[in-house]
């Protein structure tokens, strides 16, 4: 049991590198074969992941690196997906901060080293992207300082080293060089800083067994498959353990499978794997994240892991629509429920609760993303429901109400800045710190109530043209700020079941932008466009042109349209009102009203 073993996760604001240089750790330390083919961002392996570029996943893998085993766990980089990271932090003996070399520490580099920091663990900076044509190396190193103090760091984790890097050039240096050159020939000085900088797992081989599980996979052979990190003792297979639930939860008696290590990519069944070893485990069916899994003589549990509550909550209803069941295979309300109880054995920052109407639940997560990747996830299983508009989660503290406040940053052109800071500013935010770079761009931080960044993407997109980029993070509770604004326009509204005709379309084209095309089939309530003036607007768009025996030249008769709005899921959740629903089948996304008749919604107003 000798065996060196180094065990740390990659943590970043999102698009700063970390599944790049994953990658090139993966390539350089002789893990993939002469003859293999290998894919860029191998650790994206889910199709979502891999279609928007972004990780929501914390994944495991390991490397060898002169004769030691290297536990890498890649994180997600936004806000929303905070539970993968707080759960991959707990496997772990050191961090590996990855920074771009131009933007510097972002909003979600400063929420996870926060976090990290608060577990005691040692950071190494890398400064990622050293090769881009905006690199300051030495700005960014000093931000870092700063973020690390701020946050309360301890004199070892401020004493840092700095590795500079270009991931996806495949190589890293201690020391900084000439702009526009290589610095250094490969991954080794990053190899070697962790070697030298991560502590090895302290625990007793011969101690009683404590594995904690801090991530959970499922097998169709082998059932649930527990995943973490042995603090101390030995596990091996056919072994008889106990599941504890913390100190004083319940116990459950089980009896361990199969147990494996990861080696590359791949999983490696093992006779046994001891202290610091990150396995594994098969056999034991009740296994939830969190629990500890323990030696039945003398049981050692270790507290459960703690995770931040959720901000954000949307009501998921069962589809009640005209067009229901007809592109979906699972409908019911108890099939939703199932599912989303599914999801809450391994999404450890969601939170589901029946509500006192029939097929409505109540899902709390951290962020809008968060919630519509889990709608994404869904669809794609053949799953059909409506959802509300996603609503801030208040609290009482002290008798007063509090609200969440999200610290945003965004980085835009400087001919754009009076128009975001205007949109930011009705929507009840405060600015913080503005920071012009010099370049033509400027960084502007808000602190804004989590109520005002609902439906904002979108308009923050209009106001700059596409060229700006936006992050935000949580920031703490604060008392309620006053009431912020809704939605601007109106909705056109569907007043009869049927098929939408061109002629129709052509009729409204001048009443505002359609959220539907020729041949889409529609229904008494349904939202068809965006009014061009505030109040809502009750349309026929399933009208056809009177056929006379007078003849007309085609000419003026031809109909222009103006192309549709393309409806993403996203799109959809961020512009519905209070009592507008989006409706979500494996093939289509529409918007109703969540009254379909006139007289109904005319009566609940």
């Amino acid at each position: 049991m000798s065996k060196q073993i180094r065990n740390i996760a990659i943590i970043a604001h999102v698009d700063h590198g970390k599944t790049t240089m994953v990658d090139q750790l993966l390539r350089q330390s002789g893990t993939f074969a002469e003859h293999e083919k290998i894919v860029d961002t191998v650790m994206d392996n889910n199709a979502i992941e891999r279609e928007r570029g972004i990780t929501i996943l914390a994944k495991n893998c390991a490397v060898s690196w002169e004769g030691t085993h290297i536990n890498i766990v890649d994180t997600p980089g936004h806000a929303d997906f905070g539970g993968e990271v707080e759960r991959a932090l707990s496997m772990v003996d050191g961090v590996v901060l990855l920074i771009d070399a131009q933007e510097g520490p972002m909003p979600q580099t400063r929420f996870v080293t926060k976090k990290a920091l608060a577990l005691g663990l040692k950071p190494i900076v890398v400064v990622n992207k050293v090769d881009k044509p905006g690199a300051n190396p030495d700005k960014v190193v000093n931000a870092a300082f700063d973020l690390f103090d701020k946050l309360g760091a301890n004199d070892e984790q401020l004493d840092f080293p700095v590795v500079y890097a270009s991931g996806i050039n495949g190589w890293t240096s201690m020391d900084e060089g000439a702009p526009g050159e290589q610095w250094g020939p490969d991954m080794s000085a990053l190899f070697n800083t962790v070697l030298k900088h991560v502590k090895p797992n302290s625990g007793d081989p011969a101690a009683p067994l404590q594995l904690q599980i801090s991530a959970l996979d499922f097998s169709t052979f082998v059932g649930r498959i527990g995943v973490g990190r042995i603090s101390q003792g030995t596990i091996k297979p056919n072994m008889d353990v106990v599941v504890m639930e913390g100190p004083d939860g319940s116990t459950i008696k089980g009896r361990v499978n199969q147990v494996l290590t990861f080696q590359g990519l791949d999983r490696v069944q093992v006779t046994e794997a001891g202290p610091g070893d990150i396995v594994l485990i098969n056999g034991i069916a009740d296994l939830n994240i969190g629990v500890t899994v323990t030696d039945p003589i003398t049981p050692t549990p270790l507290p459960m892991l703690k995770v931040d509550e959720p901000t954000l909550t949307m009501n998921f209803c069962v589809n009640t629509s005209p067009l229901a069941g007809r592109e979906g295979k699972y409908v019911t309300s108890r099939q939703i429920w199932d599912r989303l109880q599914k999801e809450l054995q391994h999404n450890v920052a969601l939170r589901v609760k029946e509500t006192d109407e029939d097929g409505i639940f109540e899902v709390a997560g951290r962020g809008e993303l968060h919630l519509t990747i889990l709608l994404e996830n869904m669809r794609r299983e053949g799953y059909e429901l409506a959802v509300s508009k996603p609503r801030v989660l208040f609290r009482d503290i002290n008798g007063d109400r509090h609200e969440p406040i999200e610290l945003v940053t965004a980085d835009i052109e400087e001919n754009h800045q009076g128009g975001v800071m205007q949109a930011l500013g009705e929507r009840k935010g405060e600015l913080v710190n503005m920071e012009p770079d010099g370049r033509g761009r400027v960084r502007l931080e808000y602190r804004i109530p989590a109520r005002g960044l609902i439906g904002f993407t979108n308009e923050f997109l209009n106001l700059t043209r596409g060229s700006g980029l936006i992050s935000n993070i949580f920031d703490g509770y604060e008392p309620h700020k006053g009431e912020i604004g809704g939605r601007k326009n109106g909705v056109l509204i569907s007043m009869d079941d049927g098929e939408i005709f061109t002629y129709a379309l052509g009729k409204l084209d001048d009443r505002g932008r359609m959220f539907v095309k020729a041949n889409d089939p529609v229904y008494e309530g349904m939202i068809v466009g965006i009014h061009s003036r505030d109040n809502d607007l009750v349309v026929n768009a399933t009208r056809t042109k009177q056929l006379t025996n007078f003849r007309v030249s085609g000419k003026e008769d031809a109909i222009k349209i103006t192309p549709p709005i393309d409806l993403t899921l996203e799109y959809g959740v961020e512009f519905i009102e209070d009592d507008e629903l989006v409706e979500i089948t494996p093939k289509s996304v529409r918007l109703r009203k969540r009254f379909l008749k006139e007289s109904e919604r005319k009566r609940n107003k």
